[in-house]
């Protein structure tokens, strides 16, 4: 029998950065992978993918708008998906191909199979050809991650009613896209398929879209979709989805009692993820499962198992890969008898349409309900001569400042490379940064970062310059 001083049961973003800094901690190191693939959800069938499509059909959106800038296209533009799905899957591989590097480099051990506990010490590695491999563990760090969820009724069939992995290999642009959510996901991928030529229409529960997201980011994001073409159904509660041949239809309440129906030719069920511990067998290593399905840790990511640990998708808190990158690395280290520390209020969130939007701290609605007096610095991207040159004039910065201190308590953002400028918030609420600090901070002119400093400014006694 094989024996570890550490086992990772996942090959995620979560498993495999855990699996890397416990190598580099010098520990003997085990990854478990159900699929032949490494990476999880996020590099196979998440966030490389559908970033991937989210490029492509970028490129095939700014077309249009080429004329403005001097350059006449002659002849027809053609759209070629199976091309487009065959590069996704290009960038997918060579990302997979990176992980595989990786673990011979740092000499971590890979057994491909479903991996489940015998017991606190020792799992069981089932494989594809039948066979089973049973190993020792010293520690076990579960990184099982999340499936995509789905609403009681709703029949997913994988081809008309769909959810996020089957929408990232279709063979044809839907005529009429019904997404149920308008979480990030939904969104993400409706407007990849409103640029080639769909017609998008999102049916959500909440009264407004990325309802987990700052108000102003969600009202400026409605307004630029619904300009782009995407159509909105909030505060509907969906009663019905129906496959008819080709047809799908979807039946949804409004908040006055009103049934709406919407007919499309594909459905994407978009309503958030749920933690993944099929087959794990956690009864047998004692492991307590909360009623959400949530491997219960404490704040160490420690679970009830002195010997087990669990980390991303499948614990408590945003079901991101850098947060379950994060707690991957914390996990390692503290194992090695350090002491590391995440903040989860510092963790970004990011929404990659664009423009893109993104966010790290306290939104207006949270410090409200906290009772936190706070002041608000706004600054419009349309003010921007590097937005003007770009002809990305959509959107703003928004910072958020306790009114005594001045300390950062959140930044919000919609704009061009937003995804990006976001690290820039991390680094300065990391720090206990004030507006003042970093409206006294030189950024290069001309540049989409300006926005920050002009926000900055902006909460610091309204001393924005350029608005």
């Amino acid at each position: 029998m094989s024996s570890f001083d550490v086992v990772i049961i996942g090959s995620g973003p979560g498993g495999y950065v855990s699996a890397i800094r416990c190598a580099q901690l010098g520990f003997k190191t085990a990854i478990v992978e159900k699929y032949t693939s490494l990476g999880g959800t996020c590099l196979n069938v998440g966030c490389i993918p559908s970033k991937a499509l989210l490029s492509s059909s970028h490129h095939y959106a700014e077309i249009a708008h080429f004329a403005d800038h001097g350059i006449e296209v002659s002849g027809d533009v053609k759209i070629n998906l199976e091309k487009m799905i065959a590069r996704k899957q290009a960038v997918v591989d060579q990302t997979v191909g990176g992980i595989n590097y990786l673990m011979e480099k740092n000499k971590i051990t890979v057994f491909n199979g479903l991996g489940s506990f015998v017991d606190a010490t020792h799992i069981a590695v089932a494989k594809a050809d039948g066979t089973s491999e049973t190993i020792e563990a010293k520690y076990t760090v579960i990184a099982t991650g999340s499936k995509p969820s789905s609403l009681p009724f709703i029949k997913i069939d994988k081809e008309r009613i769909i959810t996020s992995t089957e929408a990232l290999e279709l063979k044809e642009v839907p005529k009429h896209l019904v997404i149920i959510g308008g979480g990030v996901i939904g969104i993400e991928l409706g407007q990849v398929y409103l640029r080639l030529g769909a017609q998008v229409s999102v049916v959500e529960f909440m009264d407004r879209i990325i309802p987990g997201m700052d108000g102003s980011l969600s009202k400026e994001l409605t307004k630029v979709l619904k300009k782009q073409g995407m159509k909105f159904y909030v505060s509907h509660k969906v009663k019905s989805v129906e496959r008819n041949g080709d047809a799908v239809v979807v039946q949804a309440e409004n908040a006055k009692g009103e049934t709406i129906t919407l007919e499309g030719d594909y459905s994407l069920v978009s309503v958030g993820r749920r933690p993944y511990t099929d087959g794990l067998n956690a009864d047998k290593a004692g492991v307590k499962i909360s009623d959400r399905g949530q491997v219960e840790v404490n704040d160490h990511l420690q679970t009830n198992v002195p010997n087990i640990y669990a980390i991303g998708d499948v614990v408590r808190g945003a079901m991101l890969a850098h947060k379950a990158e994060e707690e991957g690395t914390m996990v390692a280290e503290i194992l090695a008898g350090q002491k590391p520390h995440i903040d989860y209020n510092l963790i970004p969130g990011v929404v990659y349409t664009w423009p893109e939007v993104a966010a790290v701290g306290q939104t207006e609605e949270q410090l409200k309900a906290a009772g936190i007096a706070y002041k608000s610095g706004s600054f419009p991207f349309k003010a921007l001569g590097r937005a003007r040159a770009s002809a990305d004039l959509d959107g703003f910065v928004k910072i958020l400042a306790d009114e005594k201190t001045d300390e950062v308590l959140g930044v919000h953002m919609i704009g061009a490379r937003t995804a990006d400028l976001i690290a820039e918030a991390v680094t300065a609420m990391e720090f206990k940064a004030s507006a003042e600090d970093i409206s006294r901070m030189s950024h290069a002119h001309p540049t989409f970062a300006e926005a920050v400093k002009e926000a900055a400014l902006a909460a610091t006694e309204n001393r924005a310059i350029h608005v």
